[in-house]
């Protein structure tokens, strides 16, 4: 804070000596002079040609006039480039007694800034007749007074200077006295009357004589009044001052009815002739408003308020009279003291209220600052605060310019509020303020700025087109027209991508919208950048990178790969009975279109032939066995999987499996050449087993045939009490619904009618009959040492088996 506080003195002594030197090295004024009562609008002089500037360059410049005192009395044309008078001008009026009249102005123009210093000497005419300040002057003469004795008589006053102005005085013709013109040192003329002849009271004890002042004008003007002399007896002592000139200082702000200083004279006659009055003698109206003197006392008081800017000092006559009417005369000389009593003036003279922010050094004003006080209560010093970017010029006298540092920035600020304080160097100091608002124009110097580099928007497939899918924005520090944002859609980096038929953008508010609807499986994402441009000139524009990703749908249902589904003949699975728990039976491979969770497939044994045998994995699909085959588990089955997405809703698909139990590998299972060749390669006691196991088979399918005749027997006795429903498939008597979570513990299952409700199936399990379950042990026996030897090359049997199936 103290740093700054001394900053803040040192920029205004530098202001303050810059402009004095500027008003020590200014060149020499134009002078020009008129007569004073001329006409308003006569011509006083060419400014153009005088100030050597081009024709036009006046108003191209923006000149104009201005008076040292405020006044307008001047004005300039600035197409024909003459000065002409705006007023008629009085010389009195202007100068008073006060010689040459000089009337100061200066023509300055403000692109680029030049002063010019003028001076009009305004010329008297004579106007004015001299006056007497009374129309009668008495004088009280001795008559005892010699001839050659002077009397001093009140001098007339002509307004007039110069040659015009009062030269002379006459007196009427007389045989006792004449008239001599005497100069004073302030260049006024005083009437002395001159005894020539001595007097006596009895022969003549009054004159009567005019008295005449004449001026030098042609023709000459004149004025008179009456001198009025009484012969008085003896009073040979005239009272005398005591100090002469006296001198006193009055500070200009002092109160009315103030004391200034008394004055004394003393007269050595006694009596009457010895008593002094004291009075104003040949004042003028001014004087006689601004002092008064007591007649008895002799002191001097302020009757009116001073102004030093005014009037600096009066020279007052006072006037000492006896009782017997002789009279001396003082001078009282009064000084005014200054006083700080005026604070700074500011006047503007140019002001823009608006600068473009891009503009360099630019003149924002231009003001004249001005103290009516004198010394130091005159001397001023202009500020401004530190903390703007705007500096203080001074160019010519008091004239300063204030100028922009350089190039704004509207968007950090946008309005200026610029306090100029002038400050004079009196005690108590006193300053004057002016605040200018400077308002910064936008220049478009930005470009829209998107509030993302990238965007990324999702939309789910099968939309509905016109779908609003998403909104960018971009916004502009700019103001206006700057800063109005439209968007629009770039052309897209791969040239295939059909973007004007997918996506459209709302110029004014960045809306998206996808055009049609879009499709996961053909179209998972795709990118494209987006423009904002605004309104200025020329116009600036950013972009952004916008991608869409298309969201699945569970809009593909599952899709078997394998085993095939085309209608062809199916492919059977070889599972020898000898298998174990686990056994991979086969793999239903599927796939699905859509992604994700939509994606993941799940398998499901939904209907098997037997519930208990197979099993499927719920992850990969895996078809195995549950359990270890056995000998009363039927040689076919049929296995129904089922395939399903995770999808909301799931989607699912189904595939049928034949599976087939075996023994061994007879022709009808083997049609390959080469299983054929390996087959005819076993040894004679697999032969005699496999004539074995064709025997006890042809037992046991007579036996099946009895056990259905009777079964069927039965039956037609249920009819007549009720009506069965049986489900008819594929594979007829053993396909049971396996979709639930539970399993079967005995192989098999019939339905039984129940007699009460028509059209219901009761499941009711058996036991397996005497002779199926001999036959199943004998089947057990004869297949033994088969399954021995044919599990050594049970593993590369299967992969042929396979090989098979997918050939077919």
């Amino acid at each position: 804070m103290e740093t700054l506080e001394r900053i803040q003195p040192n920029r205004q002594v530098m202001a303050f000596i810059l402009m004095v030197f500027l008003s020590q090295t200014r060149p020499e004024p134009i002078r020009y002079s008129v007569l004073e009562e001329t006409e308003s609008g006569s011509f006083v002089a060419h400014l153009t040609r005088d100030l050597g500037l081009g024709i036009g360059e006046l108003a191209a410049r923006s000149a104009r006039v201005v008076c040292d005192d405020d006044k307008q009395r001047l004005q300039l044309d600035r197409q024909t480039g003459n000065l002409l008078l705006r007023e008629k001008l009085d010389r009195e009026e202007l100068c008073g007694p006060i010689e040459p009249c000089v009337l100061y102005f200066q023509v300055f123009l403000e692109t680029p800034v030049q002063f010019f210093d003028g001076e009009l000497s305004i010329q008297d005419i004579n106007d004015h007749s001299p006056i007497f300040p009374n129309r009668e002057i008495l004088l009280k003469i001795p008559e005892n007074s010699q001839p050659g004795a002077i009397f001093p008589l009140k001098l007339a006053q002509d307004l007039d200077v110069g040659s015009n102005g009062l030269q002379k005085y006459t007196i009427s013709p007389n045989s006792h006295f004449r008239v001599l013109t005497r100069n004073h040192s302030e260049g006024k003329k005083y009437p002395d009357l001159v005894q020539d002849k001595a007097l006596d009271r009895e022969e003549q004890p009054e004159f009567s004589l005019t008295l005449m002042a004449l001026d030098g004008g042609a023709p000459p003007r004149s004025g008179t009044t009456m001198v009025r002399i009484l012969i008085m007896d003896v009073n040979d002592n005239a009272p005398e001052f005591v100090h002469t000139p006296y001198e006193a200082q009055v500070l200009e702000n002092s109160p009315l009815d103030s004391p200034v200083l008394t004055v004394l004279a003393r007269d050595v006659d006694a009596g009457s002739f010895g008593s002094v009055s004291y009075g104003l003698f040949q004042a003028s109206d001014e004087i006689k408003q601004t002092f008064s003197i007591n007649e008895v006392t002799g002191e001097i008081r302020l009757t009116k308020k001073l102004d030093f800017e005014q009037i600096k000092s009066y020279q007052v006559e006072i006037e000492a009279t006896d009782g017997g009417g002789l009279s001396g005369k003082g001078t009282v000389v009064i000084e005014v003291v200054d006083v700080n009593d005026n604070a700074p003036e500011l006047t503007i003279s140019s002001l823009t209220s608006s600068i473009p922010e891009n503009a360099p050094e630019t003149v924002v004003s231009i003001f004249r600052i001005r103290d009516r006080d004198s010394g130091d209560n005159g001397k001023m010093i202009c500020s401004i605060p530190d903390n703007l970017p705007f500096i203080l010029k001074p160019t010519f006298k008091n004239f300063y310019t204030l100028v922009t540092e350089g190039a704004l920035d509207r968007e950090s600020r946008a309005e200026y509020n610029i306090t100029i304080t002038v400050t004079d160097m009196g005690s108590p100091r006193l300053k004057t303020e002016h605040s200018i608002t400077v308002l910064v124009s936008d220049v478009n110097d930005n470009a829209p700025a998107f509030t993302q580099t990238s965007y990324t928007l999702r939309v789910r497939e099968n939309n509905s087109p016109a779908l609003h899918i998403g909104s960018v924005s971009a916004t502009d520090a700019d103001a206006g027209a700057n800063a109005q944002v439209t968007y629009s859609l770039l052309p897209p980096h791969d040239p295939h991508l059909p973007l004007a038929s997918l996506v459209s953008i709302n110029a004014d508010n960045g809306h998206l919208f996808a055009l049609r609807s879009l499709d996961y499986e053909a179209l998972q994402a795709f990118e494209f950048g987006v423009g904002a441009t605004d309104r200025g000139s020329p116009a600036r524009s950013s972009q952004a990178l916008v991608r869409v990703l298309v969201l699945d749908d569970n809009d593909n249902s599952p899709f078997v790969l394998y085993p095939l589904q085309n209608g062809s003949a199916p492919c059977t699975e070889l599972v020898p009975r000898a298998a174990e728990a686990g056994y991979l039976v086969s793999k239903v491979v599927a796939v699905d279109g859509d992604s994700g969770q939509n994606a993941w497939l799940s398998y499901q044994l939904l209907k098997a032939t037997e519930p208990g045998l197979f099993g499927v994995w719920a992850h990969n699909g895996e078809v195995r066995t549950a359990r270890p085959p056995s000998e009363r588990d039927a040689p076919k089955h049929r296995l129904l999987v089922l395939v399903k997405d995770n999808g909301e809703p799931p989607r699912s698909a189904s595939v049928t499996l034949h599976v087939l139990l075996v023994d061994g590998f007879s022709q009808p299972y083997l049609p390959l050449p080469e299983a054929a060749a390996e087959q005819a390669q076993a040894d004679p006691l697999t032969v005699y087993l496999v004539i074995a196991l064709a025997a006890v088979s042809s037992l046991f399918l007579f036996s099946v045939l009895a056990f259905i005749a009777v079964r069927l027997c039965g039956r037609s006795r249920a009819a007549s009490l009720g009506r069965c429903s049986v489900a008819e498939g594929h594979f007829p008597g053993h396909l049971v619904d396996v979709s639930g979570t539970g399993t079967l513990s005995q192989s098999y299952q019939y339905e039984v009618c129940l007699t009460g409700d028509p059209g219901t199936v009761i499941r009711n399990e058996t036991r397996m009959p005497a002779l199926l379950f001999h036959f199943s042990v004998l089947l057990e026996v004869l297949t033994s040492g088969i399954r021995q030897r044919k599990n050594k090359r049970h593993n590369d049997w299967k992969v042929r088996n396979k090989n098979v199936c997918l050939k077919k």
